[in-house]
């Protein structure tokens, strides 16, 4: 299999290596010219019928392969020049393409700032007004897609026509080159053969109606045969190249169809979830900020009371009563913070469930995100 781009000048090579005549070929039109050249220089002068014969096949001869090859290379040009444009400035695929392109861009969420806390957004939800227009869009998206689609079966059916055409020219060209071996195979032979003869006193008048008659005419038809196969030669590539636009079109549809559109429904998907993860950041953040203001503050408090404790127990004009009711005091603290603490324990294992649900969930979604990666990889 060929995955590099071949230019033009290989495809041309590639075209003339293939439609001229093989080996076993070459051998049977060598055979067949011998044969022709010496019915040439055997050639009864006297006999009209055989002079006729003669010269109307040196003038018929290819005849009908150059005839058929132009008509199918002037067909080929208007079938080339239409399909061709397809591909062009202006076609439904290149609008439709184009279209898609601006649509797209058009709904791109990186330029779209979700998260600007501005008086405005507070009033209207960003989100909710990035999926309106994404809404609006998506039915214009989708009636993209189906021109594209409707573009693509166009491309697809000039291809089988272009294959169809191609093949034919490819056949002629074959015939036609088979017929220039041949005719350049007789000039040989006989510019040989006439050498010789010319050496061994051959006849004027025969010398003329040889070279004059029939290697003359068969040297324009040569030439005539060289050029048709320079233009089919042409035609062929013409319409490789065409095929492989066009095979590079229906790809780039493909393309359009699946992986752009895919990549903007999944990029605006996670627009949405980032902006809602944002929210639940914020209020984690909250709670964190409430929590860490309870902590400190009764980290306050209790150092408070514990300096006043301390300076009561020093005191020397403590009375007894007071400190009595000073460690009555302190022990019924202790009690609090007991209770305190015996409270807050469900609700710290409450929390700690929560946090481990959310760890949980996270974890799954990790791994259902991981998974669906790795199958899409596969």
């Amino acid at each position: 299999m060929k995955m590099e781009i071949v230019n033009e000048e290989e495809l041309k090579k590639e075209v003339e290596t293939e439609v001229k005549p093989q080996e076993k070929q070459v051998k049977e039109i060598s055979n067949l010219a011998k044969e022709n050249t010496n019915e040439i220089m055997d050639l009864d002068l006297e006999n009209l019928n055989e002079k006729r014969k003669m010269i109307k096949s040196i003038d018929e001869f290819a005849m009908d392969t150059m005839q058929n090859s132009s008509r199918k290379n002037s067909l080929l040009q208007t079938t080339i020049g239409n399909l061709s444009k397809e591909g062009e400035e202006g076609s439904t695929v290149s609008n439709s393409l184009a279209d898609l392109h601006r649509e797209i861009k058009d709904l791109d969420p990186s330029l779209i700032n979700f998260t600007e806390g501005s008086f405005l957004q507070k009033i209207i939800n960003p989100i909710r007004r990035y999926f309106e227009k994404y809404e609006k869009a998506d039915s214009v998206i989708k009636d993209i897609l189906v021109s594209l689609e409707k573009g693509q079966n166009t491309l697809k059916n000039d291809n089988t026509t272009l294959d169809i055409e191609e093949g034919a020219l490819r056949e002629l060209t074959k015939k036609l080159n088979n017929e220039l071996e041949l005719g350049m195979a007789m000039d040989e032979q006989i510019t040989a053969r006439l050498e010789i003869a010319k050496s061994e006193g051959i006849e004027e008048e025969k010398y003329k109606f040889v070279t004059e008659e029939i290697l003359f005419p068969l040297r324009q038809r040569i030439m005539d045969m060289q050029q048709m196969v320079v233009v089919n030669h042409q035609g062929i590539v013409a319409m490789e190249v065409i095929k492989r636009n066009n095979r590079e079109l229906i790809r780039g549809v493909d393309r359009a169809r699946t992986v752009t559109v895919t990549a903007l429904r999944t990029a605006v998907m996670v627009a949405s979830a980032l902006y809602n993860q944002k929210i639940v950041l914020k209020k984690i953040d909250a709670l964190n900020t409430t929590t860490s203001n309870i902590i400190a503050n009764t980290g306050r408090m209790l150092k408070e009371q514990g300096v006043e404790v301390q300076k009561q127990a020093t005191s020397a004009t403590v009375n007894p009563d007071n400190l009595k009711q000073a460690f009555q005091d302190a022990i019924s603290a202790l009690e609090d913070i007991s209770t305190f603490k015996q409270e807050a324990l469900p609700k710290m294992h409450e929390t700690i469930n929560q946090f481990r649900e959310l760890a949980e969930v996270g974890e799954k979604e990790i791994a259902r995100l991981e998974s669906a990666d790795n199958a899409e990889k596969e």
